[in-house]
């Protein structure tokens, strides 16, 4: 539960102005060559021609996640990784009763994490429609910190019913995580992690 404070919002907020480190836990990463769920979602996903999981990634600054489809490319170079809370899956779980947790990788997100909701750190609308900008946010699970700049939300698609299951679309919605930069270089694991938010 958030405590909020008179005239300066929440206890989160004040330790993303600080930049304080927040604990979470990556459990799923996820790199493949191949842009799975293209097309009209009804002739179902594009086969991955080995398993996509990983237990490291390598994040190159500007370019994206090596071996992964977005990898440099022009088309996705400024939104070239994707991150997601893993409690949005749990939520998905609930709406849909389902009695089986839902796979990560299966959202085709390249970083599902726990611990944050990481739709906040989206560029958006702020009150009275200003536009607001992403933050930026590094991510440190042992190898170093990870720097990022959130850009758009990561929002789900009809694919999210063929790969996840039917309904998670809707259920998905402002759930879907971000896409951002990688302002640096560096090795991002499975485990336990540290989260850092710059900025209000």
């Amino acid at each position: 539960m958030e405590t909020r404070l008179e005239g300066v919002g929440t206890l989160l907020d004040q330790q993303e102005v600080r930049g304080a480190q927040i604990a979470v836990e990556v459990v799923a990463l996820m790199a493949s060559p191949v842009h799975s769920y293209d097309g009209n979602p009804q002739d179902g996903p594009l086969p991955d021609p080995r398993p996509v999981g990983r237990q490291s990634i390598e994040v190159r600054a500007g370019l994206g996640i090596v071996g992964d489809r977005y990898f440099g490319a022009d088309v996705r170079r400024r939104t070239a990784v994707t991150l997601m809370d893993a409690a949005s899956l749990d939520h998905v779980q609930e709406e849909l009763h389902l009695t089986e947790p839902i796979d990560p990788l299966r959202t085709r997100r390249n970083i599902t994490l726990r611990g944050y909701a990481m739709d906040r750190l989206a560029a958006g609308r702020g009150p009275g429609n200003d536009r607001r900008l992403g933050k930026q946010f590094s991510l440190d699970t042992g190898s170093g910190p990870v720097a990022f700049q959130a850009l758009a939300p990561a929002s789900p698609c009809a694919w999210m019913d063929v790969g996840l299951h039917p309904g998670a679309f809707q259920a998905l919605r402002s759930r879907g995580g971000i896409r951002a930069l990688p302002l640096s270089s560096g090795t991002v694991s499975i485990g336990a992690g540290q989260l850092q938010i710059f900025g209000s």
